[in-house]
């Protein structure tokens, strides 16, 4: 895809999150999806360890997922009972594409579990690049349903075991905005002793 290293410049500079529930049709189909997620997989992953996992939502499986949502958050607060829980509907159903990613980090591993960690964290990162490199935008939420054990159980997920986060994919519906960015000077310092 890349020429030159001004076209990865370019890429990287134009790389955006979108809203997932402002992402349209099409999404990526099913080679696609599998490239996407392959390249992701293509991540630092000191002690070839691979500790994390990841998880396809289908279309038809979208209905069950707002129905899990909802009965775990009713669960988890049982004043919830009755209240309007149509934001877990709209959730479950945005964006044609939907991934689960899951950390599994190596729990007797040589490796320090924060390093397996930020190894998912980076095929989060990776599986946003690898879309926006086949046309398509991305979101990357957690929230309550990434930070439930009783929905990441439902995922395959084990004692300690975490939801990354859910990636929805798509193509985007509207022009993407910039959002602000830290300065340079803000957040790059130079270490002396």
């Amino acid at each position: 895809m890349f020429n030159d290293t001004s076209s990865l410049r370019s890429y990287l500079a134009t790389r955006r999150s979108g809203k997932g529930r402002d992402m349209v049709t099409p999404g990526p189909d099913a080679a696609q999806l599998r490239d996407i997620i392959g390249l992701a997989l293509r991540t630092p992953d000191h002690g070839k360890l691979a500790p994390w996992r990841v998880v396809t939502v289908a279309d038809d499986q979208r209905d069950a997922l707002a129905k899990l949502l909802k009965d775990e958050w009713v669960a988890e607060n049982p004043g919830a009972a009755g209240m309007d829980l149509s934001a877990f509907d709209q959730f479950a159903h945005q964006a044609p594409t939907l991934i689960v990613l899951i950390s599994t980090p190596v729990q007797d591993s040589k490796v320090p579990v924060w390093e397996q960690q930020m190894s998912a964290g980076a095929v989060g990162m990776n599986l946003l690049h690898a879309a926006h490199a086949h046309g398509f935008v991305g979101s990357w939420l957690t929230g309550w349903a990434a930070y439930s054990p009783a929905v990441a159980k439902t995922f395959g997920a084990r004692e300690g075991d975490t939801i990354v986060g859910y990636f929805f994919l798509g193509t985007a519906g509207a022009d993407l905005s910039e959002r602000p960015r830290p300065e340079y000077d803000e957040v790059v310092s130079a270490w002396e002793i």
